[in-house]
């Protein structure tokens, strides 16, 4: 095994490193309810709204927390682990690229904050250093 892999797999199995490894499976868990109750909810209603919204950011992050997971039970050797790890991993990724909804907070948000940015940026004036005297 890699020595990094192995401080990994031994970080994981310290007081610290469970706590953070709970606290990445609950924003997993929260993640995953999310979208049950999204794909149970009616469209466009506000509960549909707030579980998109909800859903659609923490999915980045859970997927992040699975791929970590993923690694330390690769390491670890528990294979079981690793499946289920990776099951979960890619359901979310699915859901996420696959579920193509309106009801989200972040619809538009991209060019919304385009435009904010750019205002910003024109309003500080040009990013130029003075020339030397």
């Amino acid at each position: 095994m890699n020595s990094g892999l192995q401080v990994l797999a031994m970080f994981a199995g310290s007081l610290t490193g469970s706590i953070l490894l709970s606290l990445g499976q609950t924003i997993v868990v929260v993640c995953v309810c999310f979208d049950m109750v999204r794909a149970l909810s009616v469209p466009r209603s506000h509960r549909r709204y707030v579980a998109n919204t909800v859903f659609t950011t923490l999915a980045w992050p859970s997927i992040l927390i699975c791929a970590v997971s993923v690694l330390i039970d690769a390491a670890s050797g528990t294979w079981q682990n690793v499946a289920g790890g990776v099951f979960v991993m890619v359901m979310v990724i699915f859901r996420w690229r696959h579920g193509s909804d309106e009801d989200s907070w972040w619809k538009g948000k991209g060019k919304a904050l385009r435009r904010w940015a750019r205002g910003k940026l024109a309003a500080a004036g040009p990013l130029v250093a003075p020339a030397a005297a």
